[in-house]
């Protein structure tokens, strides 16, 4: 299984599109892959996305991505506290569902994206689906380069910073919620902005 979690958070990394990315076996199938870490994309204050309201602490965020949630906050979305850390390319987090070990959700935030959801716009004719929305007044947009959504799979990416964007990756492999997996991505991600808005 954790080839599995790096597969798919490597995956959102080439969603942004990066040049130096380099993404094996895509979200589905195989065994996984290896990536070189992303190249930074050019800071700047323009870009196509939409701006957030107000920028959100992110220090705790990028230290330790498994602090987006507290004990009480887990156990509201449904999944098991703590989350565990990722290691490798990408600083991330995995929770796993309190109902079943097969289902789980991935929260990474991508420092190498330096204009935050707005480089996620920027690759839109790439997506294979791509559809705004907002968490908590917060930019977002469920996109991805391959559509997994009906094998449970729903990227999600909300705007924290205009400088950083954090991806909210499910994986569903069993229950209801498998038809569903972005209503999943999104309950996370509201439960998220809510903890960093308590934070600021």
């Amino acid at each position: 299984m954790p080839h599995r979690t790096v597969r798919l958070a490597t995956a959102a990394v080439a969603t942004i599109g990066l040049l130096a990315a380099s993404a094996c076996g895509g979200e589905t199938g195989g065994t996984g892959g290896t990536a070189q870490p992303p190249a930074s994309s050019p800071a700047d204050s323009g870009g196509s996305g939409p701006k957030v309201p107000a920028p959100l602490p992110t220090k705790d965020l990028l230290a330790d991505p498994c602090s987006v949630l507290n004990a009480a906050e887990a156990a509201q979305v449904g999944l098991k506290y703590p989350g565990e850390k990722s290691s490798g390319v990408l600083n991330g987090c995995r929770w796993t569902s309190s109902g079943s070990n097969l289902n789980f959700v991935n929260n990474t935030p991508i420092e190498q994206n330096k204009r935050g959801i707005s480089d996620i716009y920027d690759q839109k004719a790439k997506q294979a689906y791509f559809e705004p929305t907002t968490v908590n007044g917060y930019p977002a947009v469920f996109a991805g380069t391959e559509d997994s959504r009906s094998n449970g799979i729903c990227t999600l990416w909300v705007g924290v910073t205009d400088q950083l964007a954090v991806s909210v990756l499910p994986n569903i492999s069993m229950g209801s919620n498998k038809k569903d997996p972005c209503s999943i991505a999104k309950k996370f991600a509201t439960a998220m902005i809510g903890h960093l808005q308590g934070a600021s």
